[in-house]
């Protein structure tokens, strides 16, 4: 496959090894020849790469199995997930999933990528719903517009959220930055 055909998420094998594009970020400089940056995850080492190839040159790319996996709970070596078509259960390491974490509670569902039986890339939903555990109480009369608060959800996640927002109520959040989307009726 062309470099410049390949997007985020795709299994790629480069020297050998088999990587996850975790960014694409394609680049014509001028009247030079167009450049592909990728920033890849090498799926046996969990380390982070970088690697600017051109457009037009060929990158083996590999076939994913796409399924539903269930977050069930964090073990001391990363998060476990169960595969709910053949319920065998995966954990992903912690330096891996990184931060996405927080926008998973336990039981939710999420889409990931297999290769040869072995959970190898996943994707967030857009958005998700989470608890409001912990926040300051919003300041009566308060007209400005662009007013937040800092909110703490039930994971950890910290969220800026307009002042009428108060604990054990339940948003919607942005799983691609972070961000409040609206409030969600129980």
């Amino acid at each position: 496959m062309r470099a410049s055909d390949i997007r985020k998420g795709q299994a790629v094998i480069i020297d050998g090894n088999l990587y996850v594009i975790t960014e694409a970020d394609h680049n014509t400089p001028g009247n030079l020849r167009a450049k592909v940056q990728f920033k890849m995850r090498d799926v046996r080492k969990g380390t982070i790469q970088n690697k600017r190839v051109g457009a037009t040159d060929d990158i083996e790319t590999a076939n994913l199995d796409r399924r539903t996996v269930e977050y069930l709970y964090e073990d001391g070596t990363g998060y476990v997930f169960m595969d709910n078509e053949t319920y065998e259960q995966s954990t992903i390491p912690a330096d891996v999933i990184g931060n996405d974490i927080k926008f998973l509670k336990p039981n939710e569902q999420i889409t990931a990528s297999f290769l040869e039986g072995e959970l190898v890339t996943y994707e967030l939903p857009n958005n998700v719903e989470l608890e409001v555990k912990e926040c300051p109480p919003g300041i009566k009369g308060a007209t400005v517009t662009n007013q937040t608060k800092d909110a703490t959800m039930e994971t950890g996640l910290v969220v800026k959220v307009p002042p009428f927002i108060e604990a054990g109520q339940l948003i919607r959040v942005s799983c691609s930055d972070g961000s409040y989307i609206e409030r969600v009726n129980k």
